[in-house]
């Protein structure tokens, strides 16, 4: 009967054991945080009753081994009333002790358990209250952001059907911005509409005067009256001479599959972290890199090739303005996230017969995520950058800051420019349509003239009567001397007018003062190509976005064009580019890691330190006399290596 009651017990004591853990959850591989699910509080209270539930059968096994031990005493006793020799009785008073220290341990110990369940119960009470505010105040901030994302949408349709509101959108560039003349006497009414050049500087009006007309303002400025023979090359800069291609290019890829997912409840958990520390999905990204997306940006490449023949440095620096807000171009519908390069990927453009450039970029750094960008031109320019990308979630938009300068060298006439790109906004991350906007200042200088060009990408905002997307600019002689004024949008032209005089305007009633420029007609200096037919189910790629991805060979085995994932998310086969990402970003820390213990065996601290910096295959870190940062450089060798099909040095990453 005994044995069948212990086993019992042992029985029960099996069927309730439940394990106690506290889960931590590492989302990057970098960083540890705490989270709690809603299980946590029903696991809390299972194992509570657990534990009691062990609590009776101890005290169940104590009254037998009470029991027991009374009957074994009384045993005992009645043992030393026989008459036995002197020498059991010894014996017997020995296991009478045993049995009392026993009984004793046994009772310490269920006297134990008991005061550890009081205490469980004590803390699990604090752990239920915590948890609960918790789960309070995370509903109360989700209800909270979505209530204003739903005021934010209300506000948007009601402006959209405000009554009075221009009712084409695409107007004229010159509309607004530009001012037509009234006459002799025309004067500012308050139709008058202004822009600002830069924050922090001064303001401009800008007055469209007819070509030969020579106004001359009393303390005024005047300059060249007429379009001049000079300026015949910005006349059709934005028109580029399409042959038939030397080579066939794809022209679609396969469409977007349809697949649901809640970006919120995956976003939720990564308020003010580094977007590249949080493994994301394949679902929301594009089947292609940030290095083929920073190759992107030479899709209006002949803006260069026509600034070559430029013989004027500040007529040069409308078309290198216009370049520069033209690779923006191709942001306004592609909110998806291009792919986090391996370290050491690499991509190549090899198109000197058709788009007369050759393009090289390589993954230099990943924490942070680093380029380096190389371009040479057989019409005479060269580019080269290295671009930290830094980004952030906030909670209802996401922030993307393109850290690091821009080179631009044309080799005949030494003009060397220099500029760094705006930042880049995701909005609607939550709730609503998802769009993207530009916004900031970019300053380009030539640094042989001491020209200078400043952009200011306005932030479209809801309420303002000025084109969405819109870009205004100045440029500048080394004497801070206006020639041009630029305007236009980041996502369909840009367009330059001739300033042929400048005059101050009188004070406003804050007292600021404005700049009047009065300017020939403008020329358009680029506009944007239309999108193929069906964009919209394949990721709204440019004609050029959809050949980055092609198939080519020849190419380094490191090349973006060979990454397993990103093809298979490009053929529609999600399921199977997730598992691939997870095994090549498992693949590039086991990289790491091996770097680090190869080092720490004969290396002090901060040698350790410095073997984890990677050691780029093309570039080198060289010191930039101009901006007096340190950036990677190209040091040459990959076409060679390329026409030798000699890859023997390239690391294995995929």
């Amino acid at each position: 009967m005994c044995l069948n009651l212990m086993g019992h017990l042992c029985l029960r004591s099996h069927q309730h054991s439940v394990p106690i853990s506290i889960t931590w959850q590492d989302d990057s591989g970098d960083d540890d945080d705490e989270t709690t699910s809603p299980a946590d509080k029903s696991e809390l209270h299972y194992t509570i009753k657990s534990l009691s539930v062990k609590l009776d059968d101890l005290s169940t096994c104590n009254d037998l081994i009470a029991k027991h031990g009374a009957a074994l005493q009384r045993s005992l006793s009645e043992l030393d009333g026989l008459k036995i020799p002197y020498e059991s009785c010894e014996k017997l008073k020995v296991v009478n002790e045993r049995a009392t220290l026993f009984r004793i341990t046994s009772n310490a110990m269920i006297n134990a358990c008991r005061d550890f369940l009081e205490l469980a119960e004590t803390h699990s009470r604090k752990w239920q209250r915590a948890l609960q505010y918790e789960q309070e105040q995370r509903i109360h901030l989700e209800e909270t952001i979505e209530q204003l994302a739903k005021q934010h949408n209300s506000l948007e349709r009601a402006f959209r059907s405000a009554p009075g509101r221009t009712a084409n959108p695409t107007k004229s560039f010159s509309e607004g911005s530009l001012l037509t003349p009234k006459g002799e006497d025309s004067e500012e009414d308050e139709d008058t509409e202004y822009f600002d050049a830069m924050e922090d500087s001064t303001s401009f009006i800008t007055v469209i005067t007819e070509a030969k007309e020579d106004r001359k303002a009393e303390g005024g400025t005047t300059g060249s009256v007429d379009w001049t023979s000079s300026d015949n090359v910005l006349d059709g800069a934005s028109l580029v001479p399409k042959g038939p291609p030397k080579v066939k290019r794809r022209v679609r890829i396969p469409d977007k599959p349809n697949y649901s997912l809640n970006l919120w409840s995956i976003m939720k958990n990564c308020i003010g972290r580094e977007l590249s520390k949080i493994p994301m999905p394949v679902n929301f990204n594009e089947p292609l890199s940030m290095l083929q997306r920073l190759t992107e940006d030479l899709e209006y490449h002949h803006l260069l090739d026509k600034a070559v023949h430029c013989t004027s440095s500040v007529e040069q620096m409308c078309l290198v303005a216009a370049f520069s807000v033209s690779s923006y171009s191709t942001t306004v519908h592609r909110i998806a996230k291009p792919f986090n390069p391996m370290l050491g990927e690499t991509f190549e453009l090899d198109r000197l017969d058709d788009m007369g450039l050759r393009s090289l970029c390589e993954q230099v750094s990943h924490h942070p995520p680093s380029a380096a960008h190389y371009v040479f031109s057989k019409h005479g320019w060269s580019l080269w950058q290295e671009i930290t990308i830094s980004s952030k979630f906030r909670g209802k938009y996401l922030s993307i800051m393109p850290l690091g300068a821009i080179h631009l060298e044309f080799q005949a006439s030494g003009n060397h420019y220099v500029w760094r790109k705006s930042t880049s906004t995701v909005h609607n991350i939550i709730v609503g349509k998802l769009w993207i906007d530009q916004t900031g200042d970019i300053e380009i200088v030539n640094h042989k003239t001491k020209d200078r060009c400043q952009l200011k990408f306005l932030p479209y905002s809801y309420f303002s009567k000025e084109v969405a997307r819109k870009v205004t600019g100045v440029v500048s002689d080394s004497q801070g001397k206006a020639h041009y004024v630029l305007s236009g949008s980041w996502d369909e032209q840009m367009e330059c007018a001739k300033i042929v005089q400048s005059s101050p305007s009188s004070p406003s009633s804050d007292g600021k003062q404005k700049t009047v420029y009065q300017t020939l007609p403008a020329k358009l200096l680029w506009k944007k190509y239309p999108l193929p037919e069906n964009a919209e189910n394949m990721y709204y790629f440019s004609e050029l976005a959809l050949t980055l991805n092609e198939h080519e060979e020849g190419v380094a085995p490191t090349d973006s064009r060979l990454r397993p994932d990103q093809r298979l998310m490009e053929k529609g086969h999600w399921d199977e580019a997730n598992s691939e990402k997870q095994r090549l970003e498992e693949k590039q820390r086991v990289s790491r890691r091996r770097r680090l213990e190869a080092c720490s065996r004969g290396c002090g601290a901060e040698e350790e330190k410095e073997a984890d910096v990677y050691m780029p295959l093309w570039f080198e870190k060289r010191l930039d006399p101009l901006t007096g940062e340190t950036a990677c450089i190209y040091k040459g060798g990959y076409w060679e290596a390329k026409e030798r099909q000699d890859w023997h040095m390239c690391p294995n990453i995929f």
